[in-house]
């Protein structure tokens, strides 16, 4: 959780190509700040610590509605998509097909919360549903929180890179310097989360993750945060970036971090 809401920080001040494409950049700037990928992140955190490990279906999808419209409300301006808000504000809101990469970069906590990777996948298909109900919707969540799982019970990368292309489908086989000339802004998750898990793949530690993510360009916060959900569950994080992590928030925002904090056992 921690490596995804930093990510998004990190990432945020290059979003739509604003950067130079390159590694070589300052780690906090002006106009570091935590957009929507963070407060969802948060929300949906909240929601499934709040109603347990063996919810159902249903009621997970219900808190998790909940809180993302309350945590949305909360922070109107933090960044969202123009569907997403037409979902948080509606009547009766209900999912809209989306394969945004919205889905992913929300859904780190799960891959900490429950006990096997099926019950994972389970829980981020519900978790993506809400509104991402397109099927790449689905698979990037499901992708995203299957590397935490697969990264926090001591998988290697060998075998994260095996079971996601196989399971999902995605090009792995890639190189950052390969794919960095040509990315664009790309808010789907089918041109997302297979680059923020190579930029993982292809990283020493969180901070050369996160860097590789933004030297990319396009969606910089989010392919930060979906890169860093995962190299936080393979690499942990040097305590002075999770220092930054926890002063570039708000309080509202740190009180659901040390919750989880909390609720994995970690202090």
């Amino acid at each position: 959780m921690y490596g995804a809401i930093l990510g998004d920080i990190i990432g945020s001040p290059f979003e739509f190509d604003r950067g130079k494409k390159t590694k070589d950049f300052e780690l906090f700037t002006t106009g570091c700040n935590f957009t929507d990928d963070t407060v969802m992140t948060v929300a949906i955190t909240e929601a499934l610590i709040k109603v347990g490990a063996d919810a159902t279906e249903d009621k997970i999808k219900e808190v998790v509605t909940v809180a993302m419209r309350e945590w949305g409300s909360r922070y109107p301006y933090a960044g969202y998509g123009g569907r997403f808000i037409y979902w948080l504000i509606a009547d009766n809101p209900r999912p809209y097909n989306s394969y945004g990469n919205g889905s992913a970069m929300r859904v780190s906590a799960v891959g900490w919360l429950y006990p096997t990777l099926d019950r994972v996948r389970e829980v981020a298909r519900y978790t993506a549903e809400v509104t991402h109900n397109h099927p790449e919707g689905i698979k990037g969540a499901e992708a995203t929180t299957s590397c935490i799982f697969m990264a926090r019970h001591g998988a290697n990368k060998e075998q994260i890179k095996e079971y996601i292309s196989k399971e999902f489908g995605y090009n792995l086989n890639r190189m950052i310097d390969e794919i960095r000339p040509t990315f664009h802004m790309d808010v789907s998750c089918q041109g997302t989360v297979p680059e923020a898990i190579i930029s993982f793949l292809e990283a020493e530690d969180y901070e050369d993750t996160v860097r590789n993510a933004v030297s990319l360009g396009g969606d910089t916060d989010t392919l930060a945060a979906i890169a860093g959900s995962i190299a936080e569950a393979y690499y942990d994080m040097p305590a002075v970036l999770r220092s930054e992590c926890r002063n570039r928030v708000s309080s509202a925002i740190l009180e659901i971090m040390e919750l989880f904090d909390k609720t994995i056992g970690r202090t």
